[in-house]
């Protein structure tokens, strides 16, 4: 069973494995793969969102008499369909036989179109808050959280139109916090050349082996995911 472990801006949050009983049931093939999704660093940070979830799948398991056989973390928007983090869950999912499990269904996505073509995928899915949900309901939820995710958009354009009428500067401290960031992202580049280091020593040349090498030690990416050559391209040039 796999912890989940989470880096966000070089901090490391490390989530111990959920505790289930065992149960005959347990041993029959009732195996999930847990995909928590939170939208922002600070929630990464804060756990918050992030524990509720797991609270939700524990729950779950404990009533199912389920095991999960791995937990993977995501800081990402419910808008972009690519996200690393879930690939490698719905992977994990085809290899072992498992389904999927969710705390809410706007966790997996809000979009009606990548829920629709998940239900159509060859890897079952379940959300905790309605695990008995058939497909014309599952439709329907992804229909409100698309529309939730449209609303969410228009109130925060709304906002800053009315914010720049009032006089108020967009952006102004834009340029500030771009260099924080690069400062961070220098930082956390420097704090994994040891192990980019250790790699190249064993014999790793490519951007794709130093990231395989990395993911084999369960070094995580400032984001909080698994390396993949870009993301390698990327410390490799911040290094230089």
């Amino acid at each position: 069973m796999s912890t989940a472990t989470q880096t966000v801006g070089g901090v490391e949050r490390v989530y111990p494995p959920l505790s289930v009983p065992a149960s005959p049931e347990a041993l029959n093939g009732l195996c999930f793969v847990a995909y928590y999704r939170v939208s922002t660093d600070r929630q990464g940070r804060s756990g918050l969102g992030l524990e509720a979830q797991r609270e939700a799948v524990r729950q779950f398991l404990v009533a199912r008499h389920g095991r999960v056989l791995a937990e993977l973390v995501e800081v990402e928007s419910g808008r972009k369909d690519d996200r690393p983090r879930l690939q490698e869950a719905l992977r994990l999912c085809q290899r072992s036989k498992a389904t999927l499990l969710i705390a809410k269904l706007d966790r997996l996505a809000r979009s009606v179109s990548f829920v629709a073509s998940m239900m159509d995928g060859t890897v079952d899915f379940i959300a905790t808050d309605m695990p008995e949900a058939t497909r014309f309901v599952l439709h329907i939820m992804a229909a409100v959280a698309e529309h939730e995710r449209h609303m969410i958009g228009d109130r925060t354009r709304a906002a800053l139109r009315a914010a720049k009428a009032r006089g108020i500067t967009l952006g102004a401290n834009g340029k500030a916090l771009a260099v924080k960031n690069r400062s961070e992202a220098i930082r956390y580049a420097q704090s994994v050349a040891p192990h980019v280091c250790d790699a190249r020593s064993s014999g790793a040349a490519t951007t794709r082996q130093i990231a395989a090498f990395l993911n084999n030690r369960g070094v995580l990416s400032r984001e909080g995911c698994p390396w993949h050559p870009q993301s390698i391209g990327r410390v490799l040039k911040r290094l230089r």
